[in-house]
């Protein structure tokens, strides 16, 4: 009975023993595969983390290699349009070079009188004697032909008040259209019948709108021969000159300005970044070389192809200018002050050097509203055009002849 005993006893403690095995191989079973649970959800989580990433960066390259399509774009068209304007400022350089030659020196009794003869103050004999302590001067060309000079301000008619404080408005001098530029810079202006049709309408909705294909930048656009004339400036150093034929609506032909630096041509109109003229002669162009330059430069144009024929320092200076005009040749530069007075004709410039100090007029504009944004004069008519604080004024001129020096 005892052995049977024992054997039970012996039994029953190895089935104890085998049941707490089996319970710890099961628990640490379970433990490993919790363990392992973890570590997928956690590679689950950084593939997922991961992916989002990659999606993100996927993203971010896309649109950076977009951005970089598109920069590469506007890099060959800037590189297009610079080599398209390096041709045509050596075309215009051998067009100048060709047409303006050197001036030859000469000695003061060997001047070109205007009969186009050639006179001698003295003999030979004494020339050859007086030949070192001679002064020797530059022969001048003349380029007007007119020999007209303001004398005075006739009359002065307001016309009416429409549109900014500052804008431009002319009149083709071969034709009766008037064409009104509201505002200092954008792609459109209005053109009028008349000056009648102009001073009847209620505003500028009522007339006919032009669209430009490109902005015009200030107030100094010019009409000449059909054809209007704007500065359009893309950068500080780069000013073009567009010809737009008002008859097709479309432009004709551009021509590059090269300046140094951006620089005011008046003093107190900074909207103005340089001013075309025209009278008698053609077209004209007024602007500032660079902004240390003190003076106003001149250029005579050609209307039809925009070639610079010659180039002048009109000696009259850029500060507290407002505005200028072109008459037969020579240049009106109106002043004024800081705050708004009387604006003055204190400078003029004749490129044929015709007029002497003692005939310059200093000229007084009656006191209006505030200072001059433009002034654009009419041949035909012998009038200005004036905009000043958004009146539209027309000043009658009175002219003498020049005299013939």
């Amino acid at each position: 009975m005892k052995p049977v005993l024992l054997f039970l006893v012996s039994t029953a403690w190895t089935l104890t023993g085998a049941q707490y095995y089996y319970q710890g191989l099961m628990d640490y079973l379970e433990n490993r595969l919790l363990a392992i649970e973890d570590r997928m959800q956690f590679w689950h989580e950084q593939t997922h983390r991961y992916h989002t990433e990659l999606q993100d960066f996927k993203k971010l390259t896309a649109e950076a290699v977009d951005a970089l399509s598109k920069e590469h774009n506007l890099l060959s068209k800037d590189l297009e349009g610079a080599s398209f304007r390096v041709d045509r400022v050596e075309r215009e350089m051998d067009y100048v070079e060709t047409q303006t030659w050197p001036r030859a020196c000469a000695n003061k009794a060997d001047k070109v009188l205007e009969q186009g003869a050639w006179g001698l103050e003295e003999s030979r004999g004494e020339e050859e004697e007086e030949e070192e302590g001679e002064d020797w001067e530059e022969v001048k060309s003349r380029v007007s032909d007119c020999v007209e000079i303001l004398s005075g301000i006739r009359s002065v008619k307001i016309l009416k008040r429409v549109g900014s404080p500052k804008g431009m408005w002319t009149r083709d001098p071969r034709s009766s259209k008037v064409y009104v530029f509201n505002g200092t810079s954008g792609d459109n202006f209005y053109q009028f019948n008349s000056v009648r049709d102009f001073s009847s309408s209620p505003g500028v909705s009522s007339s006919r709108q032009i669209r430009l294909p490109s902005e015009f930048s200030g107030p100094g656009s010019a009409v000449y021969g059909g054809y209007l004339y704007y500065i359009q400036q893309e950068d500080e150093t780069d000013m073009q000159v567009v010809r737009y034929d008002l008859m097709s609506g479309s432009v004709t032909d551009i021509a590059m300005f090269p300046v140094e630096s951006h620089a005011l041509v008046y003093g107190l109109n900074p909207e103005t970044v340089a001013d075309l003229a025209a009278d008698n002669e053609g077209l004209w162009l007024l602007y500032a070389a660079s902004d240390s330059e003190p003076n106003i430069h001149l250029a005579k144009m050609d209307p039809d192809t925009l070639d610079i024929e010659q180039i002048w320092d009109t000696r009259c200076p850029r500060e507290n200018a407002e505005a200028a005009f072109v008459v037969c040749g020579t240049v009106y530069v109106v002043y004024n002050t800081r705050l708004a007075s009387r604006s003055r004709v204190q400078c003029l410039f004749d490129v044929n050097d015709m007029i002497v100090s003692e005939e310059a007029p200093l000229l007084y504009f009656p006191r209006r509203y505030g200072a001059h944004a433009s002034l654009k004069y009419n041949p035909e008519e012998k009038q200005l055009y004036a905009w000043d604080d958004g009146y539209q004024i027309i000043y009658r001129l009175t002219m003498k002849r020049k005299l013939l020096v």
